[in-house]
């Protein structure tokens, strides 16, 4: 999985980028909080990030705002790293659009575990997302029937919007996703099959 180190320290981001790659990750690194929100664009954007909070340009805090409000179609998965330990610098974090909070000097097994939930997070949001387009395009091609059917009530034809008269099986296999297969009712069959059987008997 592609992820994206933002930390304008070079020693905090080599630590950081070291780390990722012993752990088999795709590391992208940006020097600023500029270049991370211009990195974050696109179709093809890291949907692992982590963050350092004070960074120029554009600290951490910010670009996690930018992130939710531009209400992308792929989250970014952001985990916020900071020297920063008070509960109201945490709770100020996570409000901005943080989804993970990590105070420095941090652990590296923390710092894994917390992108283990992170890639968790990510694919459960991947499996929501395709499920969510799998329901799209059933519902789509679901045509409901509703409203008042004109039908004939000698031959039980029904009327279109267009003023054509439709067989019943065609117009209700055209407006819904129901199928027919045909049969005869006992009471035709005694009615109009059996009479027309024994006249062919008969003869």
């Amino acid at each position: 999985m592609r992820v994206l180190i933002a930390d304008d320290d070079p020693v905090s981001r080599l630590i950081l980028e070291r780390a990722l790659a012993a752990w088999k990750y795709e590391v992208i690194v940006a020097n600023d909080g500029g270049e991370a929100w211009g990195m974050l664009q696109g179709p093809d954007t890291p949907r692992l990030a982590i963050l350092d909070w004070s960074m120029p340009a554009l600290d951490g805090v910010e670009v996690c705002r930018r992130l939710r409000a531009a209400d992308a179609d792929r989250p970014i998965y952001v985990l916020l790293l900071t020297g920063r330990g008070r509960k109201e610098d945490v709770v100020a974090g996570l409000e901005a659009g943080a989804d993970d909070y990590l105070i420095k000097p941090f652990d590296r097994e923390e710092l894994r575990a917390r992108l283990h939930v992170g890639e968790r997070v990510i694919r459960l949001q991947s499996e929501l997302a395709s499920r969510v387009l799998d329901l799209e395009a059933a519902l789509a091609q679901v045509k409901e029937l509703n409203g008042l059917l004109p039908i004939c009530s000698y031959c039980k034809k029904i009327r279109d919007d267009q003023d054509y008269w439709h067989q019943v099986e065609n117009y209700v296999g055209d407006h819904s996703r129901a199928r027919f297969s045909h049969g005869i009712c006992p009471e035709c069959y005694e009615k109009i099959l059996k009479p027309e059987i024994e006249r062919m008997e008969s003869d």
